[in-house]
């Protein structure tokens, strides 16, 4: 071979080698591991109108080499199109790995229940997606809002109805609202419409009624019987006199929800406040709570008797005595408060 074959042949071996090395390097920084965490898997939110700046500063605590994590972003054209949402990262994953996971935002499972006021609820469902309790309350008592679906702001809290649902995480409190307010609609089917008729209740009443039924008994296969009482008192002009409603009264009046209240004294009865039901006839001006379906479906579905009344009962925890008569009441009511007086609770 000539001198100057064997350049060529030289060179041509280090523009291999250099090419293999640069292949290889690439290579290492697209595919090999770059997660510093030690769990599993993790989750990662990135919120709307995030620039690729404000994706690196979330990521610095989870990538372990920045520097190949924004050479492969800019290689794959992740640095100009950042996608906003709930992002699943694995442990172990390379640069690719993590940037294709970063463009597939994953969907959040809402799930609510039991909130006494719109305030618990919204910063219940801020804790589960982007947007922020503030705003959350701004949507859902916009009066515009309240006004087209006749509602109030002591009665909003009706539209929501305790369940699972599925959301994108970067979900704005409009968008929240408009989809709980679509879910309602379509939980009243024109079976359960008709069965509020038939207890002169609208939606809204029904599930007033059904937050009573809810905090009165956690015994599902008890509510329709609950649910019953209070309907014969409706219907019969008698005060509803539930505890639950003179419970939240006394907190709604202190401004103090965190209150605990096991037992309700005779001057608790005289609160003034409109949710108080042994002041105020009829139904209290919003619910006192969400009610699950199972309570809403109580009321729509009420077991048919006579009972007026009802107390806890001493034998069988978690249920109730029911009466047709104060006499019958009076007797059962003496039970329970002796009961209640031996356990001291005074409070």
């Amino acid at each position: 071979m000539s001198k100057k074959g064997k350049i060529l042949a030289i060179v041509s071996v280090v523009i291999v080698a250099v090419a293999i090395a640069y292949g290889y390097s690439l290579y290492s920084k697209i595919f090999s591991a770059n997660t510093k965490f030690e769990e599993t898997e993790v989750y990662v939110n990135i919120p709307s109108e995030s620039d690729f700046e404000k994706v690196k500063s979330i990521m610095a605590a989870y990538v372990q080499n920045m520097e190949t994590f924004e050479m492969v972003a800019g290689k794959k054209k992740y640095n100009t199109n950042v996608k906003s949402g709930r992002f699943l990262l694995r442990k172990g994953m390379n640069n690719n790995d993590i940037i294709n996971s970063l463009r597939q935002s994953l969907p959040v499972n809402i799930t609510f229940n039991n909130q006494e006021r719109l305030e618990d609820f919204c910063a219940r469902i801020a804790s589960q997606i982007e947007a922020d309790s503030l705003g959350l309350m701004a949507a859902i008592t916009q009066e515009q809002f309240l006004t087209e679906n006749n509602l109030t702001t002591d009665n909003v809290l009706s539209i929501f109805i305790p369940n699972s649902y599925e959301f994108f995480w970067d979900t704005d409190a409009m968008s929240f609202r408009n989809r709980m307010l679509k879910e309602h609609r379509k939980f009243w089917t024109p079976e359960r419409l008709e069965k509020a008729k038939t207890q002169n209740l609208t939606p809204t009443e029904v599930y007033i009624l059904a937050s009573i039924v809810h905090k009165e008994t956690v015994k599902t296969d008890e509510r329709p019987r609950v649910a019953g009482v209070y309907l014969n008192r409706l219907k019969k002009g008698i005060k509803l006199e539930a505890d639950p409603t003179v419970i939240y009264a006394v907190k709604k009046n202190s401004g103090d929800f965190t209150l605990q209240i096991k037992r309700v004294l005779n001057r608790d009865l005289a609160t003034d406040n409109l949710y108080n039901t042994y002041k105020f006839p009829g139904l209290p001006p919003g619910p006192i709570a969400m009610p699950d379906i199972s309570a809403i479906d109580a009321v729509l579905n009420p077991e048919k008797h006579d009972y007026i009344y009802f107390c806890a009962s001493v034998s069988r925890f978690g249920y109730h005595e029911f009466a047709v008569t104060a006499a019958q009441h009076e007797v059962n009511r003496q039970k329970y408060v002796a009961w209640i007086n031996a356990q001291g609770i005074k409070r």
